[in-house]
């Protein structure tokens, strides 16, 4: 006789507040990446190169605003131990194929917790992991706040998927596989967005023409895309897909081990001190 799995504990529950951030947030990083295509070519944004380093100031601090949020509507001792920890790992992993062809194991470790560990702490977790990564790696720049918020959205994304308490086995490591693939070729997508507008030196076929219509930038936008960060984004989806497949679902079990032990859903109570022997 089967057994229908327990209900799946989340290290942080998502409040009105914090979803009403993750919103803000995102509706603004859409604008932040997008501001080429979404410009009208008679406005003076289309035509201003300072709206990347703009954006680059005005997104660590609505990403600093949602941490805050979701931390103060019930980030814990526990899931503030379980972020470090994870996050260290993340960080450490980026290195290990940084250069060589978009091979980064990072993202497969930011997929299961997302999976595991829900929305809420899978868009911190994936934030604080690329800011630690940059530290380490020295890749810190105008480009570092783009990264922290696209990785947010991929770790988030996987907590969003559906049957996290029902769908379990090669069924879900399929699943887990399909969404690192596509989410890989994603975050490759929505990075050329933050530097193909200011990077020279390009041919006029694939580079940014200030002013022109949305289609006729956006064939140039995917002719770069192809040109200079398919490849990359090739290599990351495929090692993603692997690993997720081979060791996806033992790794699964651990988080989620670690998560049942660490009892983010319990509630803490105080037992009244016994009196004084008779």
């Amino acid at each position: 006789m089967s057994t229908a799995p327990t209900p799946q504990a989340r290290a942080v529950r998502l409040g009105p507040r914090a979803v009403v951030a993750l919103v803000i947030v995102s509706a603004v990083g859409v604008i932040a990446f997008g501001w080429p295509l979404l410009a009208d070519s008679a406005s003076g944004l289309a035509h201003s190169q300072d709206a990347p380093w703009l954006f680059a100031v005005l997104l660590p601090l609505l990403v600093a605003v949602v941490v805050a949020t979701i931390a103060d509507s019930g980030l814990d001792a526990k899931a503030v131990a379980m972020l470090g920890v994870l996050a260290a790992v993340g960080a450490a992993l980026r290195p290990l194929g940084a250069g060589t062809a978009g091979l980064e194991p990072m993202f497969f470790l930011m997929v299961l917790s997302g999976r595991v560990l829900g929305p809420g702490f899978g868009f911190v977790l994936g934030a604080v992991t690329m800011f630690a990564s940059a530290l380490l790696t020295g890749g810190v720049g105008p480009w570092m706040p783009f990264q922290m918020l696209s990785m947010g959205w991929f770790t988030m994304g996987a907590g969003l998927l559906p049957g996290p308490d029902r769908l379990r086995g090669r069924g879900e490591s399929l699943m887990l596989a399909v969404y690192g693939a596509l989410a890989a070729f994603a975050y490759g997508t929505i990075m050329n967005l933050q530097g193909w507008t200011y990077i020279g030196g390009l041919s006029s076929g694939i580079s940014f023409q200030p002013g022109d219509p949305v289609h006729e930038n956006l064939v140039r936008f995917l002719a770069y895309c192809a040109a200079t960060s398919f490849g990359w984004d090739l290599g990351r989806a495929v090692l993603t897909v692997v690993l997720t497949l081979t060791i996806g679902g033992t790794v699964l079990k651990a988080l989620r081990r670690a998560t049942r032990r660490a009892a983010f859903d319990a509630e803490v109570t105080f037992d009244e001190a016994a009196g004084p022997p008779r």
